[in-house]
């Protein structure tokens, strides 16, 4: 059994390589790749200071950028 599970969300640190900022922002888990260590979803929130990211894009973020884990119905609540 995976750490992660489609329909759950992580919150996962970004940053930006140009300035050094960084944000915490959920994704919402489409698939994990647990021998690569990669968790593959959508950015579920709405970035603030990196301006190469939006609301809805497609990502593979690494398990050491993952700082919270919540289930698909413990997010909405």
């Amino acid at each position: 059994m995976t750490q992660y599970e489609p329909g759950d969300y992580i919150k996962a640190v970004f940053a930006d390589d140009r300035t050094g900022e960084s944000e915490w922002m959920w994704v919402k888990v489409e698939r994990v790749d647990e021998k690569a260590r990669l968790v593959f979803g959508t950015l579920d929130s709405e970035p603030l200071v990196n301006p190469d990211l939006h609301l809805g894009m497609k990502l593979a973020v690494s398990y050491d950028n993952v700082r919270e884990h919540m289930k698909e119905g413990a997010f909405n609540q």
